[in-house]
């Protein structure tokens, strides 16, 4: 029997688990300006589904208090966000912004730091 990545009843999601759960924004940031953009279509119309129920689920706890399935769910809904802002605002200049994403690195983020 194969344990899951991410928690109940998102196992549509598994298939995304391993390359998109990003755990620092920079990663996150590069897998959004690094994959093939029909990569990136697809977790986007799998993963926009999920986004409701997967903040509901976080929500019922402290981010201290997140499992590692639980962790990695909310890795992907944040990676989510980036590749949401391509696909969804700027479409067919999401080429461009690619290219020049690729020259401004994320070095650090607030969402890299300790929950509290």
């Amino acid at each position: 029997m194969t344990r899951s990545l991410l928690p109940e009843g998102f196992e549509a999601l598994e298939l995304f688990a391993g390359k998109w759960a990003g755990t620092t924004a920079a990663e996150r940031a590069a897998l959004r300006s690094d994959s093939d953009p029909k990569d990136v279509a697809a977790f986007h119309a799998t993963a926009s589904a999920f986004l409701q129920p997967a903040l509901e689920l976080l929500d019922r706890k402290k981010l201290t208090q997140h499992d590692a399935r639980e962790t990695r769910l909310m890795n992907l809904m944040l990676t989510f966000a980036h590749v949401s802002l391509g696909v969804e605002e700027q479409g067919p200049d999401e080429v461009m912004a690619r290219r020049k994403g690729r020259r401004m690195r994320i070095v650090r983020a607030t969402a890299d730091q300790a929950p509290a």
